[in-house]
């Protein structure tokens, strides 16, 4: 069986016919109707983040669409249950296998575009700030690159569950949008120190937690501005991969610093972030509380335009990727 799926052809993406994946056990077959970008995404076109093994090589890691086929086992859907999913791979496809684990039903609110940009992001800011980092009610965090999919996720969770949230961000209006979404406050990272100001909002105490998607670069001034007994969580390396670590900073403050990816992590641990999602985050949805950010949505077969889309740094949210 034949069916249409992006393929990197020579760096570019090219809409065109490959092999229809059959689910196995475990696992329930999706019909895409939307598929989101991450900045992963960009990585593994460059090289840079290869699949984990057994996953498939097209990209794409979250989804919304309908199940088509259930594999052995699957007792948690049925055909035609209308979905999201949070995927190692295989989004940008008009099929995917997905461990029913890393499904949820989709919200009755949400649209399939709006649907489609909430698993990894989502997934994503949860585990790293309430499951790693282990946020409690009233703590403060920092949200770098708080425009982006999964910073306006974290701002809304921050909200939610009670914890002030200051973020970075490159333009002024992005500070706007943030603060609209919950931020307490924030800043323009291009044209003001953030650790001056972070150190300004929180009283000279330094915040309690550190969202940080930059890494390298960022790591000494991301202390100097941690609250004793703070956690940083390095969930990307834009600003590369080496940093200095002052020890003795981090054994007087008792701060830690948390190295940590999805992606790559076993269906089981996949599963209970999910599951967390669905008992905490979905009736935040469903009540309005917690939105979808959707900046842009374009056909599938416009993948290329999407991509460099988000290269722009202009977006606010996810832009989306739609497939009817």
């Amino acid at each position: 069986m034949v069916m249409h799926a992006i393929e990197v052809v020579d760096g570019k993406l090219v809409w065109q016919p490959t092999e229809k994946p059959s689910p196995g056990f475990g696992e329930v077959l999706i019909e895409v109707q939307a598929t989101a970008i991450n900045r992963a995404d960009l990585s593994q076109v460059a090289g840079g983040y290869p699949p984990p093994p057994g996953a498939s090589n097209i990209l794409g890691l979250e989804c919304s669409g309908t199940v088509v086929e259930l594999g052995d086992q699957v007792g948690s859907f049925k055909v035609g249950d209308e979905v999201c999913a949070l995927l190692s791979g295989g989004g940008y496809a008009e099929y995917v296998n997905v461990p029913a684990g890393q499904v949820l039903p989709k919200p009755e609110s949400l649209n399939m575009v709006e649907a489609a940009a909430i698993p990894e992001v989502f997934a994503t800011a949860y585990l790293n700030i309430y499951m790693e980092a282990g946020a409690k009610v009233g703590e403060s965090v920092l949200i770098h690159s708080g425009a982006s999919g999964v910073g306006t996720a974290s701002i809304q969770l921050c909200k939610a569950f009670g914890n002030p949230s200051f973020v970075t961000v490159g333009f002024d209006a992005k500070v706007r949008a943030c603060q609209k979404l919950g931020a307490t406050a924030g800043c323009n990272r291009r044209v003001e120190n953030f650790e001056e100001r972070v150190l300004e909002w929180s009283g000279d105490v330094g915040v309690d937690v550190i969202l940080d998607p930059v890494g390298g670069r960022y790591l000494e001034s991301n202390l100097r501005c941690l609250a004793v007994d703070g956690r940083i969580v390095v969930i990307g390396l834009m600003g590369g991969t080496d940093a200095t670590l002052p020890l003795g900073r981090l054994m007087v403050k008792r701060q830690r610093v948390i190295g940590s990816t999805l992606r790559a992590r076993s269906i089981e641990a996949k599963s209970k972030v999910m599951l967390q999602l669905l008992e905490r985050v979905w009736p935040r949805i469903e009540s309005g509380d917690v939105h979808a950010i959707v900046d842009h949505a374009l056909p599938i077969e416009d993948a290329q335009s999407a991509h460099n889309l988000l290269r722009t740094d202009q977006t606010i949210g996810k832009v989306v990727l739609t497939t009817q």
